[in-house]
C-alpha cells in the first residue's frame, strides 16, 4: 500500500463494505465504487467492466470487474438491486478511479431491492478499524 491509512480519503457520507466497494444513499438509487484503499491497493486502473443499465444483482454477488497492471479484481454489489445507471466515462479513462474514487470513479447507480441494507454497511468508522486489522 502506498497510502497510510491516515492518508486514505474516506468520506463520511458513505458506507463501505468489507469487499472495499462504497455505497452511497441518494434517496429512490444508491451510488456505488471502489474505496480510495482498494483503487491505492490495484495501483494503475486500466480497465473497468461494468454491466449493462437494466441489470440486476444480490447483495455480494459480482457485478463487474477492475484490472490494473498488477491484477484483476471483481467488483461486490454493496446492497441487492438493478443497476440504473453505469459510468461510461471509465470506459474511455479509467484513472478516474483512481484519481477520484468516490467522484468521477463512480461506477454505478443501484435502485435498492430493500433500503434496509445500506444500513448493514459498514461506517467511515467500522471500515477504518476494519482496514487496521488487516
Amino acid at each position: 500500500m502506498s497510502k497510510e491509512i491516515g492518508e486514505l480519503k474516506l468520506p463520511d457520507d458513505v458506507r463501505y463494505t468489507e469487499d472495499h466497494e462504497w455505497a452511497k444513499d441518494e434517496g429512490e438509487r444508491c451510488r456505488a465504487g471502489v474505496s480510495d484503499y482498494a483503487q491505492d491497493q490495484l495501483g494503475e486502473i486500466v480497465f473497468v467492466e461494468l454491466p449493462e443499465a437494466g441489470a440486476t444483482f444480490d447483495k455480494g454477488s459480482e457485478f463487474g470487474t477492475l484490472e490494473s497492471v498488477k491484477a484483476v479484481s471483481e467488483l461486490y454489489m454493496p446492497v441487492s438491486g438493478e443497476i440504473v445507471a453505469v459510468n461510461d466515462e471509465l470506459a474511455d479513462a479509467p484513472q478516474l478511479v483512481n484519481s477520484d474514487p468516490y467522484g468521477q470513479g463512480w461506477m454505478v447507480d443501484i435502485k435498492p431491492a430493500d433500503p434496509a441494507e445500506w444500513e448493514q454497511l459498514k461506517s467511515k468508522q467500522d471500515y477504518l478499524e476494519m482496514l487496521k486489522g488487516l
